[in-house]
Order: C-alpha cells, then structure tokens, then sequence
C-alpha cells in the first residue's frame, strides 16, 4: 500500500489553496480497494475454470498459503496486521500464519453456528466471468465480504495514517523554497522506513539558523483536535503546522510559544513568513504570480 506521488502532489496543492485534501484519500482508497475486489473475486473464478471446487476448504488453502506475502494472509483471514501486532507482540511471518489460521477457523466456526441457527437464511453470492459463473453458499459469502470488509478498513486506516507522514517533508521543502530559504536554513532526517508500507515512516524537519534547530511538526488534523498541544510537548517542536486549529489549538501553541500555520486560514500557508521572522530564518518575499508554476517547478526537484 503506498501514497503515490501525484496523490501527494495534490493533496499539497490544494493545502496551499486552503482548499479540504481529504478526497484525494478518499479516491485512492476506493481505486486500491476496488482494484482488490476485482483481483480477489478473479481468484475464485480461475479455480472454477481450472475444474477446482471452491469451498471454504479450498479458500484456507488458497488464500492463507504460507507462500503469499503475510499481510495478504492477515487480510483474507478477516485480521489485519495491526491487530496481530497488538496481539502477539509480533508481525512475523509465521506468528502472523499461526493467528491468521487460527482466526479463519474461529470465524467459520462462528458463521456455521449462525447459518445454522438462521433456518430462513439463503444468501447465494454470484460471480460471473467471461460466462463463468461461480455461486458462494451462504459461509463462503460471509467469508468473503468478511474478507473485503477488513481490507477496505486496512486502506483506510493505512492511507489516512500515511498522508501526513508522505506530505510532510515536501510540504516544509515547498514552503521555504516559495520563500527562498537557503538549503543551508532547513533540513530533514529520516527517522525510520517502513519497508512493508513502502514509506519513510518518521521524517523530523528543522528550521536552522545558526546552531539553532527548531523542529516542525506537520498535523493535517481537523478543526478542535485536541490533540495538538499534547503532539508539540511530546515532540519537542517549535513549529506546527496544520490543516485546521480551532482557536483553543492557536492559544495552546501561543502559550507554548509554539509558532504556527493553519493552512485553511484565511491567509493560509502566508502565514510562514512570520514564523521566517520570528525565528530570524533568511529568507525573501513571495512573489505570487504564477504561483502554480512556481510550486509545479519546485515539485520537480524534490520529487525525485
């Protein structure tokens, strides 16, 4: 699962226009959950066409095999891999076979004494293609919209998770190019890399004046999160910026001598030239004509 660059590109677009980024989410979500759907029901349509039969025997064995990467094998078994995480105090591989087994077993355990009690119950699901048509009975139905329900909400916790940490660096980079500050005046350290989400998980930017460093933290939070004083005490940071602040969030800061930005204001990101002059970080007016090209040029450097 990945935010891609153009996703990231927009929703840093629209942040810079005060525009709501949240449906660039929302449209990756539903592509990479729609794209899975098709690919799964595919799966179980091939088997028929290879003569296989589809039962939930068949299922287990297909969609649990060891050999698939164990976040697909989290997913089809109805967890995801936070969950196992939280449960065994480890992601690995086979830890994650033995409980995704395990939860499979239990599930459909669950479903047959449902099915069984629900005498009136009759769901068949139907899946055609290329005039091959596959009927799930009433378990092998629940086990699949099971299956697609714990997907869908692994994208979505996934993605909304990832965008801040995706936009975070190339947001602070495009703001202090828009106002020229020296390479010399900012920079980011990688924290740590998530090879299984395929994005670098904690990335710590700095304003730097002199042997001053003066950390930024990137919240793309809504309006009356109360959370925001509690993330710049924990963190150490001097800057926050943020999608929203309601005016508690801004009297928070203020008393914290934190300096902000609320990118839905009314001057919006505008607002990081005071946070330049107040931490005496160099910097040069912003020169707003053809604002767009300015930030689609600067795209072209740090998006590489």
């Amino acid at each position: 699962m990945t935010l891609t660059e153009q996703v990231a590109k927009n929703i840093i677009k629209k942040l810079f226009k005060g525009e709501d980024y949240r449906i660039e989410i929302v449209t990756l979500i539903n592509a990479e959950f729609l794209q899975f759907a098709i690919d799964f029901f595919k799966k179980i349509v091939e088997a028929k066409l290879n003569n296989e039969e589809v039962t939930t025997d068949w299922y287990k064995s297909t969609f649990l095999n060891s050999e698939l990467d164990k976040t697909d094998i989290a997913i089809n078994s109805g967890l995801n891999m936070k969950t196992i995480g939280n449960m065994f105090n480890s992601t690995k591989k086979e830890v994650v076979i033995d409980a995704s087994n395990e939860h499979y077993d239990s599930l459909y355990a669950a479903i047959k004494v449902l099915v069984d009690s629900e005498d009136d119950l009759d769901l068949t699901l139907t899946i055609k293609l290329k005039r091959v048509s596959v009927d799930l009975n009433v378990s092998e139905s629940l086990i699949a919209i099971n299956t697609l329900a714990v997907k869908r909400a692994a994208l979505r916790g996934g993605l909304w998770s990832t965008a801040g940490k995706r936009v975070e660096k190339p947001l602070m980079q495009t703001m202090c190019k828009l106002y020229s500050v020296s390479e010399d005046n900012f920079k980011a350290e990688i924290k740590d890399i998530d090879l299984e989400q395929e994005f670098q998980r904690e990335i710590d930017f700095y304003l730097v004046n002199n042997d001053k460093n003066y950390k930024c933290e990137v919240k793309l939070m809504g309006k009356g999160n109360p959370e925001s004083a509690d993330v710049v005490i924990a963190r150490g940071s001097s800057v926050f910026i943020a999608d929203k602040l309601s005016d508690t969030n801004k009297a928070q800061l203020d008393s914290l001598n934190v300096e902000w930005v609320e990118l839905r204001d009314e001057i919006g990101f505008r607002r990081f030239k005071i946070v330049l002059e107040n931490l005496e970080i160099p910097h040069r007016e912003l020169n707003e004509n053809d604002l767009d090209r300015k930030i689609d040029e600067i795209f072209d450097e740090i998006f590489i």
